[in-house]
């Protein structure tokens, strides 16, 4: 569940991992629970064949899931409340098509180019 609104999604997939694997210096540490706290951002339509492989050992980890493989391929063909969407760069900027995203461009409520611009950089580890 996502309390508080019902726009998304907020990352792709290769966002996700690169913000989950980045260095912390405050705040969450470790790096599989980065990953499980930011998964209801996601919102991919395509996804790696080795998707559920990078999220399995997060959930073996930190769950107590007896089937964490299975629970992972679960998750990932469910993802959030938004229809996957489909993900592209343009001008160095991440954006999608989805409907209820900030990070698509045709939505009239979506985020200013700068915005993006930043939000794309900071979530691949750029400054």
């Amino acid at each position: 569940m996502v309390d508080g609104h019902f726009m998304g999604p907020g990352m792709a997939w290769p966002e996700l991992l690169s913000a989950a694997r980045q260095s912390a210096t405050e705040g969450v540490s470790d790096a599989d629970a980065r990953l499980l706290l930011l998964f209801p951002t996601l919102g991919d339509a395509l996804l790696p064949d080795d998707a559920a492989a990078a999220l399995t050992p997060a959930l073996a980890a930190l769950t107590l899931i007896e089937e964490p493989a299975e629970v992972a391929r679960m998750l990932l063909e469910n993802q959030g409340q938004w229809a996957p969407a489909r993900w592209r760069l343009a001008d160095g900027v991440w954006i999608n098509d989805g409907g209820h995203s900030y990070r698509n461009p045709s939505n009239a409520f979506a985020l200013p180019e700068g915005r993006l611009l930043e939000i794309s950089s900071a979530l691949q580890g750029g400054s």
